[in-house]
């Protein structure tokens, strides 16, 4: 009895690595098209070729998962229906989905494709994983960085489908949670266009302390769990996932092979047969080494021994006998459907030619077509096996004869162009037979994909008096300095304190300030919402429904589910939810999804200019114009990398090559880190721009600000936005503007 094993899913930047795939033995390959793949950089197929591929990849049983996994502005939302529908009706297996607006459109009008939530929608737990099945999403691929044990949690509770990651590179951010290309270079992890500045070199300094060196410190070395395998297998993990995308066929086959030889092995064998040969790990150093290799997230939070630190001295050398194999195995050999055939010939009738093949997903596929009259011969008539010969040269044609009967009289002759052209015509008919096997009706045209080119604006409830043109002011403080300055300033109408920058037994003590002064109180849940950050707020469940809060302000889809549960465990009613700008609406479809995902405000996108805002419900919304930005979100410590964790919460300073220095919060309570941009926000020179938004409200962001720095920031927003003032000092020197003009590839 063989052991249940994963999908095994592969990828494929390149026609040419779809088919190295397919040969190296694939269960399903994930492929970019044109446009919205999060590889925007790999040769990503055209149409005709990517369905060419697809349908190589039927034809033996491999599945091909479409990536969508960008975030989409309005303008192309409108196109994605037309752009998708080629593939849908040729039979594209799935598309992987990061865009909420993206999800809820392809579910509505592609109701048999099967949708996949992206690790780009950084998924952490059930609740999140449950409100993308809303959306019609048959499988969740959460952020790497979580461990076995919450990924079967996630399967457990929601019945989902589970893919994770197993082989390849590591982001060193939470996926999708990363705008550190995007502010420094105006190319968006987001949108596809990465252009890894984790990558660089970079020195850490800690308060009173001498700076590291520089240092690889944000360069994870690459992921390989091979010795996972049975543990993966066990938790009943439905796929395992090799990255990349922008690797050379010659690297995909390889990997994928000795994937598959190991995948087979624990099948066969179970876990007292299992074990990985020394010869195979070096052969996937020989195929791609960044630095070493890591068993990932799956046991670990996080360590030292994942990132690469220092550049490898010597280059890694080539081994030529080893990629020679792969290219003659994988590459030069094309992989056969097995055919079994029926050649009968009758006296005065035309020749017949059965040919039927067993394709996976499609079952049993029979052809029969028939070619001339056969003639009798003048002397020696053709024999069975000449003919049995002719017609198995089926080279080129992806197929490969198993059987083939054949059933003649000897007296008749049978010329070679005549059995060429039969066995032709009958290659042709089965594979076009199998082809129509996947194909779906036609959506093209239709009204259905029509209706996706409506303007959606009618869908937004709006929540808010449309005519207000001033704006309220949001501080989001991150000390109790902070909190005690602003509460005492009359031009503030809000502030928000984060639930790890105050200790919880101070809760009570902020809120009271802050409302006391009469301002509204709001409390900002981490952008991480994890195991540890779930035992936190069980244990301080008391404290938390207690508080007269005005909203809870969420940066992650795990939590509005969670603190419904947690307030209605209690018979409490639930603040309202305030959804920050961590949590996309880029375009209205999705804006729509966050308001039946409960929010009562949406924070508008970091990633849109001036111009795009404008696209999308803006009324009555609130928008970040000041403040440091958060440029990367990560699971591991650069406090502990650098040297030990104290679990001591703190700011320190990461200093690039040209001397920026970028602020780094460890976030000790839900053990993670945050980067920040080293030049802070300031749009109070631009704010008149703005005023046609009709916005609800402005907000400042703070983090390591003294008071004075404070005061000076909130005075200039209050001036600029909500007075109007011209003229107005920035918030902040050596500012940035962000993406007011300059928009994201």
């Amino acid at each position: 009895m063989r052991n249940k094993i994963p999908e095994l899913l592969a990828p494929a930047g390149s026609i040419e690595s779809l088919r190295a795939a397919v040969n190296a033995g694939a269960d399903a390959i994930y492929v970019g098209g044109a446009k919205y793949g999060a590889r925007a950089y790999a040769e990503n197929p055209e149409e005709a070729d990517l369905i060419g591929g697809l349908r190589y990849a039927h034809r033996f049983g491999v599945r091909i998962h479409m990536t969508v996994n960008t975030l989409l502005k309005e303008a192309e939302l409108q196109t994605l229906p037309d752009y998708i529908a080629p593939y849908y009706e040729a039979g594209l297996d799935a598309a992987i989905v990061q865009d909420l607006g993206a999800l809820a459109l392809l579910h509505e009008h592609f109701p048999l494709l099967s949708l996949h939530a992206s690790t780009q929608t950084t998924i952490t737990g059930p609740h999140a994983a449950e409100l993308y099945r809303r959306l019609g999403v048959s499988r969740v691929i959460p952020a790497r960085e979580l461990s076995l044990e919450e990924l079967v949690r996630i399967k457990r509770e929601t019945g989902l489908e589970v893919e994770s990651f197993v082989h390849g590179a590591l982001c060193y951010a939470y996926s999708g949670q990363c705008f550190m290309s995007s502010l420094l270079g105006e190319r968006s992890g987001n949108r596809g266009r990465c252009a890894q500045t984790c990558r660089l070199p970079y020195s850490l300094q800690r308060e009173n302390q001498k700076s590291s060196g520089q240092g690889l410190f944000l360069s994870c070395k690459d992921l390989c769990s091979l010795d996972l395998i049975p543990m993966l297998a066990e938790s009943g993990i439905d796929s395992l996932k090799i990255e990349g995308r922008m690797k050379s066929p010659r690297y995909t086959a390889g990997v994928v092979s000795i994937w598959r030889k190991y995948l087979d092995l624990y099948a066969r064998e179970g876990v007292e047969g299992f074990q990985v040969e020394a010869a195979d790990r070096a052969h996937l150093l020989d195929l791609f080494d960044r630095g070493g290799q890591t068993e990932g997230y799956y046991r670990q939070h996080n360590g030292r021994e994942m990132i690469v630190l220092q550049e490898k001295k010597e280059k890694r050398k080539q081994n030529i006998p080893y990629e020679e194999e792969i290219e003659e195995k994988y590459l030069k050999t094309e992989r056969e459907l097995p055919l079994y055939g029926k050649f009968v010939q009758r006296d005065g009738e035309p020749m017949y030619l059965e040919l039927s093949a067993s394709v996976p997903g499609a079952g049993q596929i029979s052809v029969e077509v028939t070619g001339e009259i056969a003639e009798r011969a003048r002397t020696a008539g053709s024999t069975a096996e000449a003919v049995r010969e002719r017609l198995q040269k089926t080279g080129g044609t992806g197929f490969r004869f198993a059987k083939l009967d054949v059933s003649i009289e000897e007296s008749f002759f049978f010329p070679v162009k005549q059995l060429n052209e039969l066995r032709r015509k009958g290659i042709e008919a089965i594979s076009a037979k199998i082809d129509e096997a996947f194909r779906r009706d036609s959506v093209r045209g239709t009204e259905t994909v029509r209706a996706a080119k409506t303007d959606s604006k009618d869908k937004i409830v709006r929540t808010t008096d449309t005519e207000q043109t001033a704006p309220e002011l949001h501080v989001s403080c991150d000390s109790w300095e902070q909190i005690q300055t602003v509460s005492a300033m009359e031009e503030v109408a809000a502030i928000s304190f984060g639930a790890d920058s105050i200790p919880a037994e101070r809760w009570q003590a902020a809120v009271r300030c802050i409302q006391n002064a009469g301002k509204r109180a709001y409390l900002l849940l981490p952008q991480i919402f994890r195991t540890e950050a779930e035992c936190f707020f069980r244990e301080q469940a008391e404290r938390v429904v207690d508080l007269p809060l005005d909203a809870l302000i969420i940066r992650n889809l795990e939590e509005p589910g969670f603190f419904e549960t947690l307030y209605g465990e209690r018979n409490r009613r639930c603040p309202a939810f305030y959804f920050d700008f961590q949590v996309y609406g880029m375009n209205r479809t999705a804006q729509l999804c966050l308001r039946e995902f409960g929010a009562a405000r949406l924070t508008l996108p970091i990633e849109e200019t001036a111009r795009e805002l404008k696209s999308l419900d803006t009324a009555g919304q609130e928008m970040v114009v000041a403040g440091r930005l958060p440029m990367m979100v990560s699971a591991n410590c650069l406090k502990k990398t650098a040297a030990r964790c104290d679990h001591k919460p703190e700011y320190m300073k990461l200093r690039d090559r040209r001397m920026m220095e970028m602020p780094v919060k460890t976030h000790c309570t839900f053990c993670y880190n945050t980067i920040y941009n080293a030049a802070p926000l300031s749009l109070s020179g631009v704010a008149a721009e703005l005023t046609g938004l009709k916005l609800g409200a402005v907000r400042l962001l703070l983090s390591n600000e003294t008071a004075a720095e404070t005061k000076t920031a909130v005075r200039s927003i209050y001036r600029s936005f909500v007075l109007g003032e011209p003229g107005v000092p920035e918030a902040y020197e050596n500012f940035t503007r962000g993406h007011f003009k300059r928009a994201v590839e």
